[in-house]
């Protein structure tokens, strides 16, 4: 399909998501849609100085592309699928799901310890709530401090010896080809956020852009990633709530591992069976709606209860 007037994508402009952005751009270029690229400024960027979960909350890196691409001002938004709120705008699509990189959290010391080996009291840095809870679980024995700023910024902060380690996501390491010593955790003990590892390309819905993107869709991760979606939607709570969730083919059956902790990590309700691919949808609400019931509902409105008074 070939196009005049090339579509203008907009991305936040840290280093990551201009690798998404371009990514996006080189594929559609091969199947002769011309792009363009606009960086958009969030005010996820801009606050650097404080956790995401006390500003406002999820959709913190898409709110304000959003209100972009509404404006008519852009065409095409690229995103980390993990960052795109459950809620969306009525008038707005995913339009493709790309093929998935690794969904994994990867752990980098600056000794190139494994986490098991970490001396007592060695300081972790991570952003996410879920990894904490997760890494105070797996070893209440470590000091885990807050870790905002781009990928670089980060990677700075533990060469520096501000943290003896820090995680990050596997994907965004393989998507800026950087080749790190580290460590990949267990999806067993570190069951991954929901659609981590994922690319998602939104536009309007019945737009000449819906239908150039359409091609960059993959349906296994397109699948893999709504049942994610599903039980996290049921559960709620959004990036207040230390919640994991991944979906995996093996072979002709999806293996879901899900659960959802407490803040400090000291109570937890856990699913991991598998469930047949064609009745995703059904299985994937049975399955939330199990986890709400079985204690996982509770430790939702706890944290969220927690930081509606942290924030007073």
């Amino acid at each position: 399909m070939s196009h005049g007037k090339p579509l203008i994508i907009g991305t936040r402009g840290s280093k990551l998501a201009l690798a998404q952005a371009n990514l996006v751009k080189n594929l559609l270029s091969k199947n002769g849609v011309p792009t363009l690229i606009k960086i958009i400024k969030t005010s996820g960027d801009a606050i650097t100085d404080r956790p995401l979960h006390e500003v406002q909350g999820f959709g913190v890196f898409v709110r304000e592309i959003d209100d972009s691409m509404l404006a008519g001002e852009i065409d095409i938004a690229v995103h980390s699928m993990k960052d795109v709120p459950t809620e969306r705008p009525a008038q707005l699509t995913i339009a493709a799901v790309m093929k998935r990189d690794s969904p994994y959290d990867f752990l980098l010391t600056r000794e190139e310890k494994k986490l098991k080996d970490l001396p007592k009291g060695a300081v972790v840095g991570t952003t996410s709530l879920r990894r904490r809870s997760q890494l105070s679980r797996f070893r209440d024995d470590l000091v885990i401090k807050e870790l905002r700023g781009n990928i670089d910024t980060r990677l700075r902060k533990l060469k520096e010896g501000q943290y003896d380690a820090i995680f990050l996501a596997e994907a965004g390491l393989e998507r800026l080809k950087w080749d790190l010593p580290g460590e990949r955790l267990s999806p067993n003990e570190f069951v991954p956020s929901a659609n981590q590892g994922t690319v998602v390309i939104v536009t309007k819905k019945d737009s000449e852009a819906q239908i150039s993107v359409k091609v960059l869709n993959d349906a296994l991760t397109q699948l893999e990633t709504r049942i994610e979606r599903i039980i996290i939607g049921i559960l709620g709570g959004g990036c207040l709530v230390p919640i994991g969730a991944f979906a995996q083919t093996e072979g002709n059956r999806i293996h879901i591992r899900t659960e959802v902790l407490s803040v400090d990590g000291k109570r937890c309700v856990k699913i991991d069976e598998f469930i047949n691919p064609e009745e995703y949808e059904k299985e994937a609400t049975r399955i939330g709606n199990e986890l709400n019931n079985k204690g996982g509902g509770k430790l939702v409105e706890e944290a969220v209860k927690m930081f509606a008074a942290k924030r007073g």
